[in-house]
């Protein structure tokens, strides 16, 4: 197995091991779980893209998430997120559309959720002629890069997370209210600490909006701060798609956003969804569902 460097610091395309490797073999899983562990963002090119071969390659890592209400794919392993219905590309102002334009902003997936996710797993099906680019950058080094007062400060600081937040910040009506039932805001702390290495990720994302013992207008700052540390151009890895790319992240010490591309044109791509369990560090973060 090869590993080429890709992002300031982190993230790697793996050659010599394919998903389906990963999917078969012991020995293979356990080479490309390190490199995950370490490296936090794994690309895959010319792979075998299939909804089955994605979600048995997902499903070595640990348990799958089912997709959440009101998804495209509802109950299944994975989430198809395009601008098409019935095989014709939505307008502009449609509700699929403005998804994709939520999820063009700064997020962690399902942070939002009583089970937050260890990883996701992104395969492109049909791409735009230009756009629609995923960028990433690393939580984990924005956390080293904190002074050291911040780190101990935001050591054991709570975070309130919510789906609704995020999707507020497009449209009022876009977070549905069966959504909303479904999806009640939950508390992180601010940081993830990785229990194979030690190292500690800063845990924010566009669905975070308090911090306990804070008052609103100050956290809500010091959110928006810390994601602007994180975000910074020269911190950030462009993935351009192709077709057979597979890209796999670590939840735990990522932000990621998708780009904008014309949205007359189509673009679908898969998702699958790990959960995280206690031993990817969940013991840590275990969190108090607000009511």
């Amino acid at each position: 197995m090869e590993l080429i460097p890709l992002g300031p610091g982190f993230g790697v395309e793996v050659r010599g091991v394919g998903i389906l490797d990963v999917a078969t073999d012991a020995e293979a899983y356990k080479a490309v779980r390190a490199a995950f562990e370490d490296h936090s963002l794994l690309v895959f090119r010319d792979q075998p893209v299939a909804d089955d071969v994605q979600v048995a390659f997902s499903r070595a890592f640990g348990p799958l998430e089912l997709t959440k209400v009101s998804s495209l794919g509802q109950n299944t392993f994975y989430s198809r997120l395009t601008n098409t219905m019935n095989g014709k590309v939505v307008p502009p102002d449609h509700r699929q559309v403005l998804v994709a334009k939520a999820n063009a902003l700064w997020h962690t997936d399902s942070s939002f959720k009583k089970t937050p996710a260890l990883a996701s797993v992104l395969t492109a099906r049909v791409l735009p002629g230009e756009g629609g680019e995923t960028e990433y950058t690393s939580t984990r080094l924005a956390w080293e890069r904190l002074p050291t007062d911040l780190q101990e400060r935001l050591t054991d600081a709570v975070a309130t997370h919510s789906y609704a937040n995020s999707r507020d910040q497009i449209h009022p009506d876009l977070a549905t209210e069966m959504e909303r039932r479904a999806l009640p805001p939950v508390r992180w702390r601010l940081n993830w600490r990785n229990p194979v290495n030690g190292r500690r990720a800063l845990y924010v994302a566009s669905h975070a909006y308090a911090i306990d013992g804070m008052e609103e207008r100050a956290a809500r700052q010091l959110l928006a701060e810390l994601l602007g540390e994180a975000t910074r151009s020269d911190y950030v890895y462009s993935h351009k798609w192709r077709q057979g790319d597979v890209v796999m992240w670590d939840n735990r010490a990522m932000l990621h956003r998708g780009r904008p591309w014309n949205y007359a044109d189509e673009r679908t791509m898969v998702r699958t969804t790990i959960s995280a369990t206690d031993a990817d560090g969940l013991n840590e973060v275990r969190p108090t569902a607000v009511h």
